[in-house]
């Protein structure tokens, strides 16, 4: 168990007010989390002191060779007043998986998990209680050696930020358009592509830009060998109701083990839906938004929860789905996703651990 020290900052900063916009991912907390890695020490020194900059070496590694890795997840404050995490240990594995492939030292899961419930404890007055709003949590660890050369770093931060975030619905649950990316790929089996890493995202800008310019909010991806195979969005993993049955693709080490996708698939199954975790091509894709047996199509992640798709754009061709409106099942997913998060409906599944 981590022997944490705390230091409290000596000039906090006014809490958003009820009502006031947060947006995401612009607002910080007073305090965070650091702790340092050393090779032959291990980790060591975790303690929580006030938000502030970082010193680094302009030869720290993670500059210049990217060693780094990154989390998410959020606090939620309950109808009670109760501050609860969604299923942290579950972060606490990916966030070791990503490490095991970045080569950066293991972090014992308990102390990962120990360190996220301690900062958020700390700052539980900025976890804001308006329906769908949350304490975004963001650990991470950088590289941090002084030393040009292709290596991995013999020194390391874990540091966790905390920011008070808005609905990511501004306008409620709309469903949104999706450009499927012919042109770039993102990841390769064998790659990094399960791992959270800047480099993943830096790779996916390109596509980004592209999907927002010819108006989509994000683009999805297929898989870098065939080209042919859909693979994940952006920012979320993506799943289709085809005939009635709930078909995703499977994790074959280039898509992100999402959080959010397991839980969505567990909630299926237990409703009594088929489901498939399989490779699906873009071109059967296409062939069943045609034919009508495409009838939802949805993304899953952290930020968003469930997020409906309405309209999908493939090379020339463009298909709305279910009307351009939310399907039956995404709703039905995001109202009891949301209900276990923010403490409204049972967790018979113990996703849900309090903090405070």
């Amino acid at each position: 168990m981590l022997d944490i020290k705390i230091q409290k900052t000596a000039s906090p900063k006014k809490i958003p007010a009820k009502g006031e916009k947060l947006g995401f991912g612009h607002i910080f907390t007073d305090h965070m989390f650091i702790m340092n890695y050393t090779e032959g020490k291990g980790w060591h020194d975790p303690r929580i002191v006030p938000f502030g900059d970082i010193t680094l070496s302009p030869a720290a590694m993670v500059l210049h060779y990217g060693q780094e890795m990154f989390e998410g997840l959020k606090a939620y404050r309950g109808e009670n007043g109760e501050v609860y995490l969604f299923r942290p240990d579950m972060n606490a594995k990916r966030a070791n998986n990503s490490n095991d492939r970045l080569c950066i030292p293991r972090i014992p899961e308990e102390d990962f998990v120990q360190a996220v419930k301690a900062v958020v404890a700390v700052d539980s007055d900025w976890v804001p209680s308006e329906e769908g709003t949350s304490l975004y949590i963001r650990p991470f660890v950088i590289s941090t050696d002084a030393h040009l050369g292709v290596a991995p770093s013999k020194t390391y931060m874990f540091i966790i930020i905390l920011s008070p975030s808005g609905a990511y619905y501004e306008s409620g649950l709309a469903p949104v358009g999706i450009w499927i990316e012919d042109e770039y790929v993102r990841a390769v089996r064998g790659g990094m592509g399960f791992a959270k890493t800047g480099g993943n995202y830096a790779a996916s800008l390109a596509a980004q830009v592209k999907a927002h310019d010819g108006g989509y909010s994000q683009a999805l991806w297929l898989d870098g060998v065939e080209r042919k195979y859909i693979e994940e969005v952006g920012s979320m993993n993506i799943a289709f109701k085809i005939s009635g049955k709930v078909v995703t693709p499977m994790l074959n080490g280039s898509i992100l083990p999402g959080i959010t996708r397991d839980s969505i698939l567990h909630l299926c199954r237990e409703w009594g839906y088929e489901v498939e975790e399989r490779r699906i091509s873009v071109d059967e894709l296409i062939a069943a938004a045609h034919s009508g047996a495409l009838e939802e199509v949805f993304g899953t992640g952290t930020a968003a929860v469930v997020s409906p798709v309405g309209k999908l754009r493939y090379k020339d061709d463009v298909i709305e789905i279910g009307g351009g409106k939310i399907g039956e099942l995404t709703q039905k997913l995001y109202d009891e996703l949301t209900g276990i998060q923010w403490g409204k409906r049972p967790d018979p599944y113990g996703w849900r651990v309090k903090v405070c």
